[in-house]
């Protein structure tokens, strides 16, 4: 079938590729239909690795999909032939003990589309286990549909932040998953969220959502805006989406005493952490890989109205300009969030 292959460090085809998947009892065979492309993604594309993932061999790219199920395996009940569905991308091995105890997302084996040396789902089609896919709701598109990956990545960390009703938030960092863990701690219960990042165009995009206040910390001071607007008591809540090492340790200042902290933004090396400011301010810190039990609970969210997901993709590109799409990406424009590859 064809698909989007990453061959080595900035080189892309698009080109038949031999996939051997067989269709079980509990699975479903899936013609792909839209495509997001990630963060991840484009790491691998301009650099070939993500700390410990390193791409050895030729790689099919893609985590963030919808399709219809074309075929599915006898024992699959909870969708047909036909549906439209989003799939969860990662498939745990119920043996491990991380699964056993409910963090299915922390299984050493899991098999996760796009981390080497598993291939990834931008192509014609994938099978899947149906457990892992999720009929989407009249009138969603299958790129909507795509969305609620990088969505559940926001809903786990407004999950680990215990958000109470009324609380504030502070998001560091406007990409895509900055955005997502802003609108997702509204859904969740916050009165209002400030989120900062030196982009103005991104901040722009935020800003559209009512109750999100952008902040360019290039031009603010964000420790004073933040501070005066809480009346000196500091957020409640601050999630890290940046993965920026430079805005350590100092972000912790902005947190209410005995407030949480969510990291999500990943980094390569390390960065200083003030312990005995932690203690101090009584500050609890959490952190954020994948998610576990949310792609339902984003799909609700959606439907309900609570989240409007449409407006954050921002280009749209058909399959057989797939590398297109990868370059422009990869180019980081300020003002787009999500790419979608339709197919």
């Amino acid at each position: 079938m064809k698909a989007l292959v990453l061959e080595s460090v900035k080189k892309l085809s698009l080109r038949d590729f031999d996939v051997k998947e067989t269709v079980g009892p509990h699975d479903v065979k899936i013609g792909i239909k839209a495509c997001g492309v990630c963060g991840s993604d484009i790491h691998y594309y301009l650099e070939g690795a993500i700390g410990d993932f390193i791409v050895k061999a030729p790689m099919i790219l893609g985590h963030e999909a919808a399709g219809v199920i074309l075929e599915k395996g006898a024992a699959v009940k909870n969708v047909e032939v036909g549906d439209v569905v989003c799939m969860e991308p990662g498939i745990p091995t119920m043996q491990r003990h991380e699964v056993l105890e409910g963090n299915y997302n922390l299984d050493p084996d899991i098999v996760f589309w796009a981390t080497p040396p598993v291939h990834g789902c931008l192509r014609e089609t994938v099978v899947h286990p149906a457990r892992f896919c999720f009929k989407l709701p009249e009138g969603m598109s299958a790129a909507e549909g795509a969305m609620m990956e990088p969505l559940s990545t926001g809903i786990e960390a407004a999950k680990k932040a215990q958000i109470k009703p009324g609380d504030v938030a502070l998001v560091t960092g406007c990409g895509t998953i900055g955005i997502m863990c802003a609108i997702s701690a509204l859904a969740g219960g916050c009165s209002k969220v400030f989120i900062s990042d030196v982009k103005q165009e991104k901040l722009d995009i935020a800003g559209s959502y009512a109750n999100i206040i952008p902040v360019n910390s290039a031009k603010v001071n964000l420790e004073e805006f933040v501070m005066r607007e809480t009346g000196g008591l500091g957020a409640d809540v601050i999630f890290e989406a940046s993965g920026n090492p430079r805005i350590y340790p100092d972000f912790f200042r902005m947190a209410r005493r005995g407030g949480n902290i969510v990291i999500i933004g990943c980094m390569n090396g390390t960065a200083p952490i003030n312990i005995a400011l932690l203690q101090v301010r009584g500050l609890s810190i959490a952190t954020v890989f994948r998610y576990t039990n949310t792609f339902e609970k984003a799909l609700l969210l959606v439907k309900s109205g609570k989240i409007d997901i449409k407006r954050l993709i921002s280009k749209r590109f058909k399959f057989e300009d797939s590398i297109a799409a990868y370059e422009y990406a990869a180019e980081g424009h300020p003002d787009v969030v999500k790419v979608m590859i339709e197919l």
